[in-house]
């Protein structure tokens, strides 16, 4: 398997909707939600890691390039969920990858 990314490729991005409507769609009805995105880089590819918390609990959301689609995890338990993204991303460290970006969501 190739790690070089086709950034001329055409993506069709309904092949992702599902699984990130479900992140999306992760709300807090009062309004208590924190988002967490972290970028993370090895040799050619780039790779997100994002964690969204509330009172009611978390839902996290991978994107490997290595993957055909982004994997989430709902979680009734945030401190669960926010354990898991401390562990992952220093597991993701071990593995050779770069934190590029950790903190708010990127927009725009």
């Amino acid at each position: 398997m190739s790690n070089d990314f086709d950034w001329d490729a055409e993506f069709e991005l309904d092949e992702f909707d599902e699984e990130l409507a479900e992140f999306d769609e992760f709300e807090d009805e009062l309004g208590n939600v924190e988002v967490r995105t972290a970028v993370m880089q090895k040799n050619d590819m780039i790779a997100l890691l994002c964690i969204k918390t509330a009172s009611v609990g978390a839902a996290i959301c991978r994107v490997d390039p290595r993957e055909d689609r982004p994997a989430v995890q709902i979680y009734d338990d945030a401190d669960a969920a926010v354990e898991w993204f401390t562990k992952s991303l220093r597991t993701s460290r071990r593995n050779g990858w770069n934190v590029i970006y950790d903190g708010l969501p990127l927009r725009g």
